[in-house]
């Protein structure tokens, strides 16, 4: 079903964390397919897990990279790193060091700067460890000639795909191997799936589950934040959930399932509800201490 040119156009502006700023003419002269995008993107980033993977030590202060926020900050860094043009393939140890999250956002805004209407998903990935769905980011696009949203997981390049052996294509995966949090909320309340296996590594559950609904439907609304962000919108893990939380985290689980059916509400939801609201500072759960946005 073809979404209506209002969600379209939503989602091809770029938001206060897929702006390039200053940077926006060095996009001008990148692709527009997905593909060439998702090798442009992986030949910028690497992955902070992975660096060893690929004989990268990283120092503190590298490690530091996956903490920036805003695409136009993490292009500053980037070509403070590399000053060459973003369609060049830089060299491991000058790459943007980050996570899934990085990898999603930044082909988020590469795309919306192409004209692709594309959003980042919080969720769950059930390709890295059997058994078990590991929290997650992948981009979701508008395939206009298919009239449908498709999810593409920007990061698992060729050494992580030689490593992982994943059965289908990366750039168009299956939801079942990718959930998004409303549909991991919704399968651990009916008892369709264990929340405990929703997580990452020895830490999940439904409250897991719970703060990727709250990051999933911020994304959605142009906030995409980093996976340990935490704001009033979260709970933790030895905080047993309410009645009232459990039926809100039912809507919100509904309205982020499928976006676009109920688009003006989830939006109403996020912007009429400052606990839900991403506020001007939030609490670093990596880093313990609260950071301005």
């Amino acid at each position: 079903m073809k979404a209506p040119q209002e969600i379209l156009d939503f989602y091809t502006r770029p938001a206060a964390m897929t702006s390039a700023g200053a940077h926006a003419p060095r996009l001008d002269g990148l692709p527009r397919d997905v593909p060439s995008l998702v090798r442009v993107v992986q030949g910028l980033l690497l992955h902070q897990h992975w660096a060893q993977a690929y004989g990268v030590e990283l120092s503190d202060e590298r490690r530091d990279e996956s903490h920036l926020r805003p695409v136009d900050r993490m292009l500053d860094r980037l070509l403070a790193l590399d000053d060459r043009p973003l369609s060049a393939a830089r060299p491991l140890e000058t790459r943007l060091v980050g996570v899934c999250r990085h990898f999603t956002v930044l082909l988020t805004a590469l795309l919306r700067a192409r004209g692709v209407p594309a959003r980042a998903r919080c969720g769950f990935a059930g390709y890295f460890n059997p058994g078990t769905f590991v929290d997650h980011w992948v981009c979701e696009h508008w395939n206009a000639a298919e009239a449908r949203w498709v999810l593409v997981d920007a990061q698992i390049d060729d050494a992580q795909r030689a490593a992982l052996q994943p059965d289908f294509d990366l750039l168009d995966v299956p939801r079942d191997r990718f959930v998004v949090a409303g549909d991991a909320w919704a399968k651990g309340r009916a008892g369709e799936a264990d929340p405990v296996k929703f997580g990452f590594l020895d830490e999940g559950g439904l409250w897991f589950i719970a703060g990727n609904v709250a990051r999933d439907l911020a994304a959605l609304n142009g906030m995409e934040m980093l996976p340990w962000d935490d704001w009033s919108a979260m709970v933790g893990p030895d905080e047993p959930l309410r009645d009232d939380q459990l039926a809100q985290l039912d809507r919100l689980a509904a309205l982020t399932r499928s976006p676009d059916a109920r688009f003006a509400e989830l939006r109403a939801a996020y912007e009429g509800d400052e606990r839900l609201r991403v506020p001007a500072t939030v609490f670093n759960a990596v880093l313990n201490r609260r950071d301005t946005i």
